[in-house]
């Protein structure tokens, strides 16, 4: 009964809402309500703050939470053990990954379902930030994103690639014909790029920066594919980073023309919780990716 009351602790947190938690845990609100008081009875200290809607943790509270979500991922790892001792790896791996990253997962998740093929997936777009925060509150088990550029924190970094970029443009466009661009030439072309919230983004204007010229973005918008559907119908362009076209391509009527490798790089990689237990997912994860040329 004490796992099932730090689970309902956990979805609090994850959800930030008495009726979604209760939800997410599969029992009523009165039943998650009553299970975080006996677990303050048990505990003699008050965990959340009392209001009519969820405000957060006392100080207690915080840490309390921090040690149900450390017991709760020691109990997957426990679980996970004991199942593949009986028959084979299982499980679901939680990932989180930055947009421009997700579309690359496959390249990774296809070979560990072909090596372990009773695992399950469950793969989540998000901010950097959040893929951090998560990691540590055990919410998933491995992330994708740059790991050489703005600060993680306290992360285990398993290395993938480094970004190189495309400029994506209409055959029939300015630059259709062209067999070599600048990123000059991308800064003078009417655009359509991520939003300014992703780091792709805030990398590609810095890029674009050290041309001196400026840019004219016409659309933004925070996905990959609608970012293609309006270079194909608009007859904008875009700059592209290359671990886009295995899954994407390059739709018929544009053309990738390889841009100059610019001043600096940047790195995307795996990012593991820095503390508490890896389980074995999470490990033969690590592996799979390790035998994958995604730079290639």
């Amino acid at each position: 009964m004490l796992l099932r009351r730090l689970e309902y602790l956990a979805a609090l947190s994850r959800e930030g809402h008495f009726g979604r938690a209760a939800e997410a845990c599969h029992v009523t609100q009165p039943a998650l309500s009553a299970g975080i008081r006996k677990l303050e009875q048990e505990l003699g200290v008050q965990i959340v703050k009392r209001a009519q809607r969820f405000e957060g943790f006392t100080p207690e509270g915080v840490q309390v939470l921090h040690w149900a979500q450390r017991m709760l991922a020691e109990r997957d790892s426990l679980d996970q053990t004991i199942a593949a001792m009986h028959g084979g790896l299982t499980g679901t791996l939680r990932m989180g990954a930055i947009p421009t990253a997700l579309s690359v997962a496959s390249l990774l998740t296809t070979p560990m379902r072909e090596q372990h093929p009773l695992t399950r997936f469950r793969l989540l777009s998000m901010s950097s930030r959040d893929i951090v925060r998560r990691l540590n509150d055990f919410d998933i088990d491995v992330g994708m994103t740059y790991v050489d550029g703005e600060p993680l924190g306290k992360v285990r970094v398993v290395p993938l690639y480094r970004e190189r970029y495309l400029f994506l443009t209409p055959i029939d466009g300015e630059h259709g014909a062209a067999d070599t661009v600048t990123w000059a030439d991308a800064a003078h072309a009417p655009l359509c790029l991520l939003t300014g919230d992703m780091q792709n983004r805030r990398i590609i204007d810095g890029h674009l920066a050290d041309t001196g010229i400026d840019t004219h973005v016409v659309v933004e918008t925070d996905t990959v594919s609608a970012v293609y559907a309006h270079v194909a119908s608009m007859g904008l362009c875009s700059v592209v980073p290359h671990a886009w076209l295995p899954t994407f391509g390059v739709p018929e009527g544009l053309r990738a023309i390889p841009l100059p490798k610019p001043r600096r790089t940047y790195q995307v990689g795996l990012v593991l919780a820095g503390h508490g237990p890896e389980s074995l997912l999470t490990r033969a994860f690590v592996e799979a990716a390790r035998g994958v040329s995604l730079s290639g």
